[in-house]
């Protein structure tokens, strides 16, 4: 079973439900599926709820509502707190990232509850209190304020690729060796004196920048403006074939 089943999602008092659904949609995209409300105060109906969860409206439909947060995190083992804001009992806030493998090892234990605070004031001091560990999202200074859909999403991100769920596709060939490259490049040189992009002379110069592409890929105006040359060339060629040597 995916640890990720361990954490629940704690939203305090949300009052769009549009937000609610993109929390469900980041839950989704990420593993998760544990949704409390603590004593939701939607003021504009489910509709736009269902709309922006998109294929995650199971998860909004399935949402657990609890009147407290003491309620929603009472089998929690670990419950982590969401806030921008400092103080004194708030200074030992990490980012996600930092919380991420500690966070992992509690959930092997016992659930964990990360909790997000409401859309206009965040979490109350008493709520605060109830928290083990503090998260805070590096942002801005100029605008530290998330919305709690995006601080749902970095959270369980960080939290996901902690956990190592996520392989990234590898390349099914083999890396090409020396003697195959310097086919390659030999090959390319015959191909671009034929299309007369290169005089023989300036070959060995130009086969240069060529070695140079094809070691480390297109990086560059200048390696744009080579490849963007062999096209046009290469297109000039098709259009004016060369007529074949009459036989003796």
């Amino acid at each position: 079973m995916s640890l990720m089943n361990a954490f629940r999602i704690v939203l305090v008092e949300p009052l769009y439900s549009g937000n609610v659904g993109s929390v469900c949609r980041a839950m989704a995209n990420m593993g998760f599926s544990d949704l409390t409300l603590v004593a939701p105060r939607i003021v504009d109906g489910w509709e736009e709820g269902e709309k922006l969860a998109v294929h995650a409206g199971g998860l909004l439909r399935g949402r657990r509502e609890v009147a407290t947060l003491e309620a929603a995190v009472a089998d929690c083992a670990a419950v982590v707190g969401t806030t921008t804001r400092l103080g004194l009992y708030r200074q030992h806030v990490r980012t996600p990232r930092e919380w991420a493998p500690a966070l992992l090892q509690a959930a092997v234990r016992g659930r964990v509850a990360l909790v997000f605070g409401r859309e206009d004031n965040g979490l109350a001091n008493d709520e605060i209190a109830l928290c083990t560990h503090l998260v805070r999202i590096p942002a801005d200074t100029g605008y530290v304020s998330l919305n709690v859909a995006q601080a749902a999403m970095i959270c369980c991100y960080e939290i996901f690729v902690a956990g190592g769920a996520f392989e990234a596709p590898a390349e099914k060939s083999a890396p090409a060796a020396a003697a195959q490259r310097s086919r390659l490049l030999a090959l390319w040189r015959q191909a671009m004196l034929a299309i007369g992009f290169m005089h023989a002379e300036k070959a060995d110069h130009m086969m240069q920048g060529f070695q140079r592409i094809f070691s480390r890929g297109v990086q560059t105006a200048d390696d744009a403006h080579i490849m963007m040359g062999v096209a046009r060339q290469a297109l000039w060629a098709a259009e004016h074939p060369v007529p074949p040597h009459p036989e003796p």
